[in-house]
């Protein structure tokens, strides 16, 4: 039985970046890996929409995350944290293990959250250094606008720190015209990439912050990494196969233009979400990102047992809820390497599950719905 990947990461990999990172290893101190990270660079700034330089982490999305709080802020200062669901929760855990006087912005789960309400609690608190949120938040599948975010903290000396992880490459984020200070992403979702990278990009606003913060680093000093940078070399050992890999990814990124690769991925999220509709169900999220589609069960069906069922019987993975909304929801994702046919699949599995455990529908109503918006965008 084939398995077949619709989870917000890790995604699927194109085979040809499998065979390129299956190459023999090169040693990360010579011209020819030097020459692959300068290429890298150039082709991350393009991504993330930036002139500022992009730095590449050997970690999760996480440690990325990390990175910016120990970087950024010094013990006892404050931030403003968007809690919209278990990342801009991370984000409140992380700042707290650093002593960070986090301000929580509590989100309904599968809202999205106000910018008016980030701009109340600025002009309320005067010392406030820097705000955390999400562009999509990937538990609930939210898209939050970081652009009207970004125009309330463009003029102050706050610094908006921005999780991109299951959304970069996968919806618009103009890092530089948004004013997003830090923007934060990772290998193994829309990069098409596995596990073990994450990306970094900073301001020059951020990076004065990080000039003059006192909180201890080391692994995740970023100040090591921007001086590397300027010999396209990394303070550490880096994941020689995955930047590997990574050239691969970015090539195919720009060769196929970042305005097709955005309007792919949207196509592919209407198509999932009229299918959605079409079979009876509910979507969860109040603005859904075009990177992943949250769904809410119906009544009498417990997610996990769909979930399982996808996996053991048909080999479709999908992802469920995560905390409160745990057998509440599931998740399908088209971010990275998806096409046409893949949604077929998944929508094809979805309804055959639905139909076994007893939702009343018409088969193949969804798979119609899906290929009108497909064959329309064709």
């Amino acid at each position: 039985m084939k398995k077949r990947l619709f989870t917000p990461g890790p995604t699927p990999v194109p085979e040809d970046i499998l065979l390129e990172m299956s190459g023999p290893i090169i040693h990360h101190r010579t011209a020819e890996f030097r020459r692959i990270a300068e290429e890298v660079q150039d082709n991350l700034k393009y991504l993330f929409q930036t002139k500022n330089p992009v730095i590449t982490l050997a970690s999760s999305g996480t440690g990325a995350m990390e990175a910016a709080v120990s970087n950024i802020l010094s013990s006892g200062e404050k931030a403003v944290v968007v809690k919209g669901g278990k990342f801009g929760e991370r984000f409140a855990e992380i700042c707290s293990s650093y002593g960070v006087d986090v301000i929580p912005l509590d989100v309904e789960w599968g809202k999205a959250v106000k910018p008016a309400s980030i701009e109340e609690i600025l002009n309320k608190e005067k010392e406030i250094k820097a705000v955390f949120t999400t562009l999509c938040e990937t538990s609930t599948g939210v898209l939050n606008d970081v652009e009207a975010i970004g125009k309330i903290v463009e003029s102050s000396d706050t610094v908006l720190i921005v999780d991109a992880v299951s959304s970069l490459g996968a919806v618009p984020c103009q890092t530089d015209a948004w004013n997003l200070d830090v923007v934060i992403s990772g290998s193994q979702k829309a990069l098409m990439l596995p596990p073990g990278l994450s990306f970094i990009s900073v301001s020059k606003k951020a990076w004065r912050k990080i000039e003059n913060t006192n909180s201890s680093r080391y692994y995740l000093d970023l100040r090591k990494y921007h001086k590397s940078l300027e010999k396209s070399d990394f303070p550490f050992t880096p994941a020689v196969s995955l930047i590997v890999g990574l050239r691969k990814s970015l090539t195919q990124i720009r060769e196929e233009g970042i305005e097709n690769v955005l309007q792919r991925h949207k196509i592919l999220a209407a198509a999932t979400r009229a299918a959605i509709k079409a079979l009876g169900l509910e979507l969860f999220a109040e603005k859904p990102a075009d990177s992943l589609t949250a769904v809410k069960v119906p009544e009498g069906i417990d997610s996990q047992e769909l979930i399982k069922r996808l996996k053991e019987k048909y080999g479709v993975n999908f992802a469920g809820g995560q905390n409160e909304l745990k057998g509440k929801i599931f998740r399908i994702a088209h971010l990275g390497y998806f096409d046409k046919l893949d949604i077929i699949t998944a929508i094809a599995a979805l309804e055959m599950v639905l139909s076994e455990l007893g939702h009343k529908f018409e088969l193949g109503s969804g798979i119609k719905a899906a290929e009108r918006i497909l064959t329309q965008e064709s």
